[in-house]
């Protein structure tokens, strides 16, 4: 049977309410939220308040760092990786949707706009895995480079320490999973086409829609879904096994963009595909109800509502195995869409198909177990 393309989805109707305020353009969160570790919180109360302190600064800050580890064991039983890793805390891709924005409250900053602004770069992550992996007792599982942040972020333009850890990832023969939705990656194609060679790489680029208008609200610092299309066709190219991650669906905005996604992806080289369905969970729930009303007014109670929906009357859920596919009839029906087109397109094969055996550590010969 031949798939045939879906049809284009229709432009985005966002349309920016007025707040009084200027829209910071470029950024999704607009304001930054309490951190729930910090004792006290600065603000500003009123709109005629001069502090000097209350206004924060639109321009990235790179916080260099030196991390007491790199290698993260993952306990959550649904996230599909058992250890992570990630060069840097905080992402300057500015998703609105981030899980990841309420762990930069741990580091004493805000989920908001200081998740996007103040960087923390783990300067010495290329030395602390190779101590890592120098450990008698590591026998090569899998690690996922990007389990929090995207590790292809514009930080790794200027400090390249994500191409420094696939260099010392492919001195060891240690596999890994990448996700990103940077084409930045592209920069590392001769490591990356390298361990392809030797099965120790796997990577999803992450879709969420072909709406431009609707990607530059909800993910403003992120390259185009073309982009990414051109990086699965290109790796998929150079032999290497690429996936497609549609991360978040949410239901009123993206959801109905799941088949095209898919498509498109198996279309050009994608073998396995992952998804999520949105969770809005601890800060992040004010900064997307916030964005969604501010630029779909006309529509933000109805995506709102859906998103409950999936959540038994909530927009978030901490149990596992529920809490990233959604339950109800709502998620259910995603859930079956992803399967069906999974299946239709080709994407259902799994996503660890990689050669831990091959795990070595320098100066030693042969594998080790």
């Amino acid at each position: 049977m031949t798939a045939k393309i879906p049809p284009e989805p229709v432009k985005s109707t966002a349309k920016r309410e007025e707040t009084g305020q200027a829209y910071k353009y470029g950024r999704g969160a607009q304001f930054n939220t309490p951190n729930r570790f910090s004792p006290t919180q600065t603000g500003k109360d009123h709109a005629e308040g001069i502090d000097d302190w209350a206004e924060a600064n639109p321009a990235t800050q790179y916080i260099l760092s030196q991390a007491a580890s790199i290698v993260n064991k993952v306990d959550s039983p649904d996230v599909g990786m058992l250890y992570s890793m990630n060069p840097y805390a905080g992402c300057e891709h500015g998703c609105i949707y981030c899980y990841a924005r309420n762990v930069h409250e741990y580091w004493g900053y805000s989920a908001g706009l200081d998740f996007e602004q103040k960087i923390i770069v783990k300067q010495n992550a290329p030395q602390l895995l190779r101590k890592f992996l120098m450990h008698a007792k590591w026998d090569g599982t899998p690690i996922s480079i990007s389990g929090n942040t995207d590790c292809y972020q514009p930080a790794e333009q200027k400090f390249r320490l994500t191409r420094q850890l696939l260099e010392v990832c492919l001195e060891f023969n240690q596999p890994v999973g990448l996700i990103t939705k940077n084409a930045g990656m592209l920069r590392d194609k001769d490591i990356i086409t390298e361990m392809a060679k030797r099965n120790l790489v796997s990577i999803l680029v992450s879709i969420t829609s072909f709406d431009e208008d609707l990607r530059r609200l909800m993910e403003p610092r992120t390259t185009t879904a073309t982009q990414r299309v051109r990086l699965i066709r290109e790796l998929s190219d150079a032999g290497v096994r690429m996936g497609v991650m549609l991360g978040p669906m949410i239901p009123g905005l993206n959801d109905h963009e799941m088949q095209r996604i898919m498509y498109t992806a198996s279309q050009q080289g994608a073998r396995f595909a992952a998804y999520t369905f949105i969770r809005l969970n601890g800060a992040v729930k004010w900064l997307f109800h916030q964005w969604l009303f501010s630029n779909f007014p006309n529509k933000a109670q109805k995506v709102w509502s859906l998103v409950e929906q999936g959540h038994n009357g909530q927009v978030n859920d901490n149990r596992w195995g529920i809490r990233m596919r959604g339950e109800g009839p709502l998620a259910n029906m995603i859930a079956q869409q992803f399967k069906k087109y999974s299946k239709l397109y080709g994407l259902d094969t799994g996503r660890w198909a990689l050669d831990s055996h091959r795990f070595k550590r320098p100066g030693l010969q042969g594998t080790l177990f």
